[in-house]
């Protein structure tokens, strides 16, 4: 992946101990709730949101250590998908969308199936800052991997999830879509957007890929 400029490295300094942890409802209004999302969900929600916004969470990266048998593998060739990892010094960019009244039940009913049912994840509230606003924090609902569900595969060389990663295939798609994907949305947040497990792990597929298959044939991966 083509390495961005170094001069806004870290995102803005976090606001002060008294800012605001959501933004303010009126009366009346439904009740709201963001959801963060750090992988898939940047791409396709797959569920009804009033509002969305790019933005990272604080003291956590983004790790391809979840094994997947349903959306990017098999039973028999797990795929590799992301989790959150707690890291004091991390700083994890996605996406948080806002769902409210009616949209918060079908939300979560669709999520628990995706992410916990199908994925293995729990859920976790995070402090979630807004590009635009990052003075402005969102509490929001993560969905994280931990290392006690069954699915999880931890730690490995960067090249050897890239090899798993070219490999397997699910009801959702290549593996390497999503790594692509995941890529590409990075790639979009700017400069100051920074994951480098991510970045070496498309360094390594754009080395391997050559052995995997003719140049001509790449996309159809995906």
């Amino acid at each position: 992946m083509k390495q961005e400029p170094a001069a806004q490295n870290t995102p803005p300094p976090s606001p002060s101990p008294n800012a605001s942890a959501q933004y303010p409802q009126e009366d009346g209004d439904p009740p709201a709730l963001w959801i963060f999302g750090y992988g898939s969900l940047v791409w396709r929600p797959d569920f009804a949101y009033s509002d969305s916004r790019v933005g990272f969470v604080r003291g956590y990266s983004r790790r391809f250590w979840q094994g997947d048998t349903f959306h990017r593998g098999s039973d028999k060739m797990p795929g590799r998908v992301v989790t959150l990892l707690e890291d004091r010094e991390g700083c994890t960019w996605g996406v948080a969308y806002q769902v409210q009244g009616e949209q918060v039940s079908e939300a979560l009913k669709y999520l628990n199936v995706r992410e916990a049912v199908l994925g293995g994840y729990d859920t976790k509230e995070v402090t979630f800052y807004p590009q635009d606003t990052p003075d402005q924090p969102l509490k929001a609902l993560a969905y994280v991997a931990t290392p006690q569900n069954p699915g999880y595969l931890g730690p490995a060389p960067e090249e050897a999830i890239a090899t798993q990663i070219l490999a397997c295939r699910g009801f959702s798609g290549h593996n390497l879509e999503y790594l692509l994907r995941l890529a590409d949305f990075m790639q979009l947040c700017g400069p100051q957007a920074q994951d480098e497990h991510l970045e070496a792990i498309v360094d390594a597929v754009g080395t391997m890929l050559p052995c995997f298959c003719p140049t001509e044939q790449a996309l159809a991966l995906v």
